[in-house]
């Protein structure tokens, strides 16, 4: 087994650190998501927590690490008596983000199930948890049907493994620790309210503390032990700290002062639920007992909210993680009380039913200016070879404020990641029929096995009322689920998008369908194009966080070359075949159809986007077209891709204009 880094020798990161060590002294607190840049010692930190926690009785030969003095009456390896047991180091167990739902929850043996009627249980990854900690690297890209389980767990603490009517269950108590890069992709809000703290973590920029870090990470790789050796005296000093603080906690009092704060704290801030308001309450215990004390402080409290809020407050995954400190501290002080300094504070005096402050730091966006009539510039009436509005580069309009969409979604059967736009051949949904298993049974379809078991049993010298059931018998159920999908734009940045209230409905609009990308677990991408070219300014991606940032600083101006940005778009899709080739595309374009620019711009246009229909990939095209007077043009666009053209009020889900959920033609759907 390879030495582990201490933690104790972990240079700056001081929020990840105490928000590690307040999970050491109290797992009630409900464990710590890490977000930050890669390179940062996430995994490293959490790696040399699992030293530092104290030792877990268990009982001898229990492989779900039921505790001695009260185990578990309905351990699948029990029944246990009570008392005995041996003392083990608390386990840190990691979970792939590419793990198997049986290598999560465990496995059980069908067949021996239903020939033997023995429930032979392999434990999977959460009972291996029990009692330790269960770490997720790079959670935020973990499978949905797997978060499902995890939060199953994670509310009930107990697993359920469940295969036709035959099932086990065992607890599943751990302190959940993940750790993700937000450039990646946001987690799950049902998740994401799972995690008791968060914490955002930044490489330092202070030189000094930067040729610290590389000279103990030198250290370290030239001779492990030797450097773990160094620091074995504050590794046992902090472990001797951890035990102290977990031996006071039952004795730390939160009076009703401190219970007023944090209940103002988060009414202020408007955190969903009253989980922030238990987190918190927790939290500000937990550092009190680590501080060495048994009352908490308003220190706590504050401290506790830094922890405890930025990750609950976040409406939609463009809003920014954090708090405003300044709001914090006005709302404590009006909501203080006087525990700090009278041990019996009168709970209707002054300070106890403070109200929240309604100031002006709620963080709400400022609305974009500039956005007037006489600013629009006028449609062209040339047709395709109208000439740009402008030829130079115009200031990037902001954002129309987005609204929810119609369905969009790539027609057929796909065998994509888990996702929620297209119909796709999954392990998880409705199942649709049966077919012989390709390795191991995960999801029998008992009708089917019985049938392919029934005519044999004469045959197999069946003489009771059990089924003699073989392994050739056996047969899996095929299921119809939702797939996740790469939704890649292709954006008309040109001169005739130029005017600002027409850019900034056509980015609102952008941004909605980003929206619907997040709710719907797709990858994203995108291509501008204007002036003499395109540009690939986001590849693909799972952070729709990226994409609004790119959409929102978008500059425009110049020419349309049209077919360049069909053409990027072709490339980016076609390398992307060969990276992920059971994700299937959907090709947005957002543009009014013009093309100009070099030699015949509307063939080349035309010649493009055949090389896309000629592929069979999903198009729709978003016509931003306006005025009186409409040329069509996206529409012919349309055609060309073998898609649909939709406007932008019919993309809206409460337009009156129907939208066919298919983004293919009726017709080429029905050939």
């Amino acid at each position: 087994m390879s030495t582990p880094y201490p933690f104790t020798a972990i240079v700056g990161q001081d929020d990840l650190r105490l928000g590690l060590l307040l999970n050491a002294v109290s797992p009630a607190v409900g464990g710590v998501l890490v977000r930050g840049e890669k390179g940062t010692a996430k995994s490293t930190a959490v790696r040399a927590l699992a030293a530092l926690m104290p030792e877990v009785a268990v009982v001898a030969g229990c492989r779900f690490s039921c505790d001695p003095g009260s185990p578990d009456p309905a351990c699948p390896d029990g029944p246990h008596e009570a008392g005995g047991g041996v003392s083990r180091p608390a386990r840190t167990v990691e979970l792939p983000v590419g793990a198997s739902e049986d290598r999560l929850v465990g496995a059980l043996d069908i067949e021996r199930a239903l020939a033997e009627g023995v429930k032979a249980f392999e434990p999977g990854l959460l009972a291996d948890a029990h009692r330790g900690i269960l770490y997720v690297d790079e959670v935020n890209l973990l499978h949905d049907h797997l978060v499902d389980l995890l939060l199953d767990a994670a509310a009930m603490g107990a697993s359920y493994v469940e295969r036709e009517g035959v099932s086990v269950r065992h607890a599943a108590r751990f302190l959940l620790v993940g750790t993700m890069n937000p450039e990646e992709g946001e987690l799950r809000p049902q998740l994401l309210d799972r995690f008791g703290l968060t914490v955002e973590v930044a490489a330092s920029r202070e030189t000094d503390q930067r040729v610290e870090v590389v000279r103990r990470r030198l250290a370290y790789d030239d001779d492990p032990a030797a450097f773990a050796a160094k620091w074995a005296g504050e590794e046992a000093a902090l472990r001797t700290r951890i035990v102290t603080a977990r031996a006071l906690l039952p004795e730390v009092r939160l009076g009703d002062g401190a219970l007023r704060q944090i209940a103002a704290t988060c009414a202020a801030f408007e955190v969903d639920g009253m989980r922030a308001d238990i987190v918190m309450a927790r939290t500000a215990t937990a550092l009190a007992a680590w501080a060495g004390r048994t009352d908490v402080l308003a220190e706590d409290v504050r401290q506790a909210a830094l922890l405890a809020l930025p990750h609950r407050r976040r409406r939609n995954p463009f809003d920014a993680p954090g708090l405003d400190e300044d709001r914090l501290d006005d709302t404590l002080e009006q909501n203080s009380g006087s525990d700090d300094d009278d041990p019996d504070p009168d709970p209707d005096g002054p300070g106890g039913g403070g109200q929240p402050p309604q100031g002006d730091g709620d963080g709400s966006p400022e609305t974009p200016d500039g956005d007037e009539p006489g600013e629009a510039e006028p449609e062209a009436g040339e047709g395709q070879h109208a000439p740009a509005a402008s030829g130079g580069e115009q200031a990037a309009a902001g954002a129309g404020e987005p609204f929810r969409t119609k369905t969009l979604s790539v027609p057929g059967l796909g065998e994509g990641a888990a996702g929620r736009r297209s119909r796709a051949r999954t392990e998880h949904g409705r199942t649709t029929g049966a077919r012989r298993p390709r390795g191991a049974l995960t999801k029998l379809h008992l009708a089917a096995t019985v049938q392919a078991a029934a005519p044999h049993q004469r045959a197999r010298g069946r003489s009771g009322p059990g089924l003699v059931v073989r392994r050739d018998d056996l047969r899996q159920a095929t299921r119809e689920g939702r797939e996740g999908n790469l939704v890649l734009f292709v954006v008309d940045a040109s001169g005739s998008m130029a005017a600002r209230q027409r850019m900034s409905a056509v980015k609102g609009a952008v941004l909605s369908l980003l929206l619907d990308a997040y709710q719907r677990r797709d990858k994203v991408g995108m291509v501008t194009f204007r002036g003499k070219d395109a540009e690939l300014v986001l590849p693909p991606t799972s952070s729709v966080d990226a994409a609004a940032v790119r959409l929102e600083s978008l500059p425009t101006g110049g020419r349309t070359p049209l077919s360049a940005g069909l053409l990027k778009a072709h490339d980016v899709l076609r390398v992307e075949r060969l990276r992920d080739p059971s994700r299937r595309p959907l090709l947005v374009v957002v543009t009014d159809g013009r093309a100009t620019g070099g030699p015949e711009p509307v063939a080349l246009a035309a010649r493009a986007a055949r090389l896309h229909e000629v592929e069979g990939v999903a198009s729709v095209v978003v016509d931003c077209e306006s005025g009186p007077v409409r040329l069509g043009l996206a529409g012919e666009l349309a055609r060309e891709l073998g898609g649909t053209a939709v406007t932008l009020d019919e993309l809206r889900a409460d337009s009156i204009a129907g939208l066919v959920k298919d983004v293919r033609e009726t017709n080429r759907r029905a050939a």
